[in-house]
């Protein structure tokens, strides 16, 4: 019997009609040391009151990382877990839940046999969401708890498989990269049976020691430095810390000083002495190392802990989609936030990326009877445009090609896996070679794929050319079909010859496409 294909993002629920509050919801985050649950009732979007939490501690990153499968005995405690879970949902009348799992799950070859289960011994779909997507989440909890005013923030999410480091702001997210350096990842990669804690923490220093954050960018001004996770939760417990807001902190000095009273402590010794829980004891240190990396790496000599993380960003997200309307205009937020992030990593011509996308859906959206497209298509034009020149970082030279190697190794939320190779083939056509059977990605694709990549890169190479200068001239198209020609009619700034020449070289695709030659008649400021 064929394995079930596991989702990768929430299906928002298209159609579905906006919900009245008081609200009741839950959020399941299956992480890799352990999963958590979580019921709420919203009186507003952003307030609400616990009904019911509970962790349960099933390390499913221990065979996960090492073997590259969930063990049978994990999955088997998962879904006991997931039952009880069901029981309590059941109990609370609730109508709306949103389970999601990350890397242990998602890096697992037996992930979907997870996914599958849970979805059919208690009825609960389980969505497996990338690290940019844990990241998303971690910010909107967050930004609930701490007042970012009009200051750039660093934003650190340790979990047991990655660590998501985010520079944001009140807006969103500004810059994002998970890296591969879990608290559990690093003990059971790192670690050995005859490993005294001392020489086991110098082992972690060393190997934390590897991570880099792009000071260039332009981006970077963190004034403070936030982390959330289990882990830095206990860390600030210990030491002592409190402020107002449930928000705590913890001073680098002392970090300091508890990854040496860590490294001197046997396992049972933390158990005994510290109180730290039995999951907790072994992961704490690799945990704090990474921390303290982070800090050294961000200039910081505080960290201020929220006390919330990923599962309150569900709740957030789930009440967000559930009493908005929940339809395209919001999922396409998301993928426009998401491709910013990506693109300010690679610190990209924002403006003309934000131009060109706007320019690309209205086109999309004037020409819909023309192009027989899908919603979630207009989602690809959207990231695909916005990304088109994200290859420049690398070089000039062939950065159409460089664009799709960058777009097709990351991650954009709201776009599936699937989904992403479409996006990069858009991206990769905006200038030069039209698509070919030879082509990588696109000699893989079926027909209907290879078509729908034809049609939106006909779009983009039009709304491309119309900022050829990259300085935003065009202010809108009107677009209309007069017997075999593509009428543009601009509202503009400038004569645009330039624009107007790329317009003759880059319109071929459409005009071979969809049968219109394109050409500018006139537009709203007078004679082109």
């Amino acid at each position: 019997m064929p394995q079930a294909k596991p989702s990768f993002e929430p299906e928002p629920l298209e159609g579905a009609e906006p919900l009245r509050f008081p609200l009741r919801v839950a959020a399941i985050d299956v992480g890799s040391n352990a999963f958590r649950f979580v019921a709420a009732e919203f009186s507003t979007p952003d307030r609400y009151v616990e009904l019911s939490a509970e962790r349960v501690p099933v390390r499913l990153g221990r065979s996960a990382f090492l073997t590259g499968e969930l063990s049978p005995s994990a999955i088997d405690k998962t879904i006991a877990g997931f039952r009880r879970f069901r029981r309590e949902i059941d109990r609370l009348g609730i109508d709306h839940v949103r389970a999601v799992a990350t890397s242990a799950v998602r890096e697992s070859r037996n992930g979907a046999d997870l996914v599958r289960r849970v979805e059919n011994e208690t009825g609960l779909p389980l969505h497996l969401i990338s690290g940019t997507e844990e990241a998303r989440l971690v910010w909107m909890s967050v930004k609930q708890r701490i007042d970012f005013g009009d200051s750039k923030w660093m934003l650190v999410d340790l979990g047991g498989g990655s660590v998501e480091i985010s520079l944001v702001d009140r807006s969103g997210i500004m810059w994002s990269e998970s890296h591969r350096m879990g608290s559990v990842r690093l003990l059971e990669e790192l670690t050995s049976a005859d490993d005294a804690p001392a020489h086991f923490a110098n082992l972690l220093a060393e190997y934390a020691a590897t991570l880099r954050i792009p000071h260039a960018s332009k981006h970077w001004t963190p004034v403070e430095l936030i982390a959330t996770g289990g882990n830095i939760e206990e860390l600030a417990r210990l030491a002592g810390q409190s402020r107002a807001d449930d928000v705590r902190g913890i001073t680098r000095a002392q970090l300091g000083m508890a990854i040496e009273e860590f490294s001197r402590l046997s396992y049972s010794q933390r158990i005994g002495r510290l109180g730290l829980r039995e999951d907790r004891a072994d992961v704490i240190l690799p945990a704090a190392i990474v921390y303290d990396r982070v800090a050294e790496l961000a200039g910081a000599e505080c960290i201020l802990v929220p006390g919330v993380g990923v599962k309150e960003g569900v709740l957030l997200d789930l009440v967000d989609e559930l009493t908005s309307g929940a339809g395209f205009g919001r999922l396409e937020r998301i993928v426009r936030d998401g491709a910013l992030t990506l693109g300010r990593r690679y610190l990209f011509d924002e403006d003309h990326g934000r131009h060109v996308a706007s320019l690309a859906v209205s086109l999309f959206d004037q020409l819909a009877e023309l192009h027989g497209l899908a919603p979630r298509d207009r989602r690809i034009l959207l990231a695909g445009a916005m990304l088109h020149d994200i290859g420049q970082h690398i070089s000039y030279a062939k950065h159409h090609k460089h664009s799709l190697y960058l777009i097709l190794h990351s991650e954009i939320p709201g776009i599936a896996p699937d989904e992403l190779p479409l996006v990069a083939l858009v991206a990769r056509y905006h200038r030069r070679a039209e698509p070919r059977e030879s082509h990588f990605l696109f000699r893989d694709m079926d027909s209907e794929d290879r078509l729908r990549v034809e049609k939106l890169a006909a779009l983009l190479r039009i709304a491309d050319s119309l900022d050829r200068e990259h300085l935003q001239r065009v202010h809108s198209i009107d677009a209309r079909v007069r017997e075999h020609r593509l009428e543009l009619r601009l509202e503009r700034k400038g004569r645009l010859l330039l624009e107007q020449w790329a317009l003759r070289k880059k319109g071929k695709l459409f005009a071979r496409i969809f049968g219109l030659d394109p050409y500018v008649t006139f537009d709203l400021a007078g004679s082109a």
